[in-house]
């Protein structure tokens, strides 16, 4: 017998019988005697939903068994299963969509679908064109808009593998080791193949297809696509994100892409403007601080990164080897500090950096004349200097 998920995909309950219960990894799971859930094969994901009120996590097919691996155990016995119908008509879109694009894209265009990918977002297919222009796209997806619009029947029959050899079939082949009838899904008019998924009554369901863009993959090219209920929601996100680009930029649609780039040019103008007065406020600071009388120089700045407290050091130790010094920072609530010591300075610096570390409850390191590293807080740093000073 047909499991009900085939007698009737559109089948939402199903009053049945729990045969046997077990544990795979730690997931119980139940077997049935009959269901409305989808195991997952053929590129479609498998169905969810609930049996006897429990969780129905995943549904795999197995030495000929289908399995419900559940959130919690449950008992032999009557059973009462409830699917997410949501999920599974969405499914059922982007799979008879599949089939749809598949079919229009070798017969118009030549270009053989080689796998198929149902995503939680996007779905694509991998055609064996090595690129598609945005023509092509626009072409193409136009063709698939008409096959929509003609409301052509869907159905799924079983053949004879002798009444197969007699059909034309397009096919990626059989599963290996497939033996006895063989399961095919007809578009009326336009496609033929072997499925083993659920899929809708006629195209007009799929309500819409939306081609996303390509990518290149192996020789050929991976088309991104949306149908159905995702086309909506999709349109939904993007008039969402646009209102409140709108809001922020202050502009309409069609103006947005120039006055975002507008903006971000005097973003980076404004970025190299703040370097720049970056390395004036180093050079200033390391004079100053090079000019000082002692051997160990310290000073702390905020908001700076680990790159400038390194320029600082470099400038202040040119002007004087014989110096060392110690610098610190709070960037994004963390303490960042360095120890360098010049040329000409006698410091241990790898025995006074671990020192610093230890009193910091820092990470670091370092060798011979510099050590740095990142601390939690620089709470204790005046007990770092006094060590420093010793």
């Amino acid at each position: 017998m047909l499991p009900a998920y085939e007698r009737d995909p559109t089948a939402t309950t199903l009053e049945t019988q729990i045969l046997r219960c077990g544990e795979e990894k730690g997931r119980p799971y139940a077997i049935l005697e009959d269901t409305v859930f989808y195991p997952e094969g053929g590129g479609q994901p498998c169905d969810r939903g609930t049996l006897n009120g429990v969780t129905v996590l995943d549904v795999q097919k197995r030495d000929g068994e289908i399995r419900h691996v559940l959130e919690a155990p449950v008992s032999a016995g009557p059973a009462a299963l409830r699917l997410d119908w949501s999920r599974r008509f969405d499914h059922m879109q982007q799979h008879t969509g599949q089939h749809l694009l598949t079919a229009v894209a070798q017969d118009r265009f030549g270009w053989r679908t080689t796998a198929f990918h149902l995503g939680a977002t996007t779905c694509d297919i991998e055609l064996t064109a090595t690129a598609l222009s945005p023509r092509e796209l626009e072409q193409l997806e136009e063709a698939v808009a008409v096959e929509i619009r003609a409301h052509r029947e869907v159905r799924a029959r079983w053949v004879s593998p002798e009444a197969y050899a007699q059909e034309t079939v397009r096919s990626r082949g059989l599963p290996e080791g497939h033996t006895g009838d063989i399961r095919l899904v007809e578009i009326a008019g336009v496609d033929l193949n072997t499925c083993g998924g659920t899929h809708l009554r006629h195209t007009g369901e799929i309500e819409a297809l939306k081609l996303l863009g390509t990518e290149s993959i192996r020789g050929g090219t991976r088309l991104f696509y949306v149908a159905g209920a995702r086309v909506r929601a999709r349109l939904g996100a993007h008039e969402t994100r646009n209102a409140a680009l709108r809001t922020l930029l202050g502009a309409p649609d069609d103006d947005l892409p120039a006055v975002l780039k507008a903006k971000l040019d005097q973003l980076q103008a404004s970025e190299r403007r703040a370097r720049k007065l970056e390395e004036q406020l180093a050079d200033l600071q390391a004079e100053a601080l090079a000019a000082r009388p002692e051997t160990l120089v310290e000073a702390h700045v905020e908001g700076r990164d680990m790159a400038f407290l390194q320029k600082l050091a470099r400038q202040i130790l040119v002007a004087d080897p014989g110096k060392a010094v110690f610098l610190t920072s709070d960037l994004m609530g963390q303490g960042l500090f360095l120890l360098s010591a010049g040329e000409a300075s006698a410091f241990d610096v790898p025995a006074l950096g671990n020192a610093v570390a230890s009193i910091l409850n820092a990470k670091g390191g370092g060798s011979g004349k510099s050590f740095q590293g990142k601390a939690p807080s620089l709470a204790a740093r005046a007990e770092a200097l006094a060590h420093l000073r010793g």
